[in-house]
């Protein structure tokens, strides 16, 4: 269990037992201080709020954000019974021409916001992009909302059980062309519970 703290109110996240590269590795970032004082650097309305990347600290505010990392990355570890429902903690990556294995970023994460979505979007991403979906997530997806074309593309490693709220909160802020927020919005990161 960690806790993401930022201006706009806490986050508690848990984190899947089952994701256990970026499970660990994540808790080891966490807790040398890696995160703290770094910038949720992209942020996009009705889809998600990205953070982690290093660079972000105390980076002036015109610097382009979203490339820096901590020199490694870690194997994908898709599994079926995790998807891009809203308050999903994802790893961010390169896209496939340069990352075909999408391999995830040794420390940039998303927190998906999404929309509600609706029989017919799920119908089309189905087909479109050839994503099989269970009940289950047509439900989620059609009450709560999330982003499921992602879904087994970006690994999926944890869940934001308190502080939803927040996620959209941080999602409406006024951003520049690149999706960085105006105004910086900061993350401290503390485990809570191991």
């Amino acid at each position: 269990m960690v806790l993401i703290e930022t201006g706009f109110g806490n986050m508690k996240i848990l984190l899947y037992e089952d994701t256990p590269l970026h499970r660990e590795n994540f808790i080891k970032l966490a807790k040398s201080g890696f995160y703290d004082g770094l910038l949720f650097h992209r942020v996009i309305n009705g889809f998600m709020i990205q953070g982690g990347d290093p660079t972000s600290k105390d980076a002036k505010p015109d610097v382009m954000l979203g490339n820096g990392n901590p020199g490694y990355t870690i194997p994908a570890e898709f599994n079926p019974k995790y998807y891009h429902k809203k308050g999903a903690l994802a790893a961010a990556r390169l896209g496939d021409n340069e990352n075909p294995r999408k391999e995830s970023s040794g420390s940039q994460f998303y927190i998906v916001q999404g929309r509600v979505c609706d029989e017919n979007y799920m119908n089309l991403v189905s087909t479109r992009m050839n994503k099989t979906f269970t009940d289950e997530q047509k439900k989620v997806y059609g009450t709560i909302g999330g982003t499921p074309f992602l879904d087994n593309d970006y690994t999926v490693f944890g869940e934001v059980i308190e502080g939803l709220d927040v996620i959209d909160k941080i999602a409406s802020v006024k951003c520049n062309a690149a999706n960085r927020p105006v105004e910086d919005v900061k993350m401290t990161i503390k485990i809570i519970e191991e």
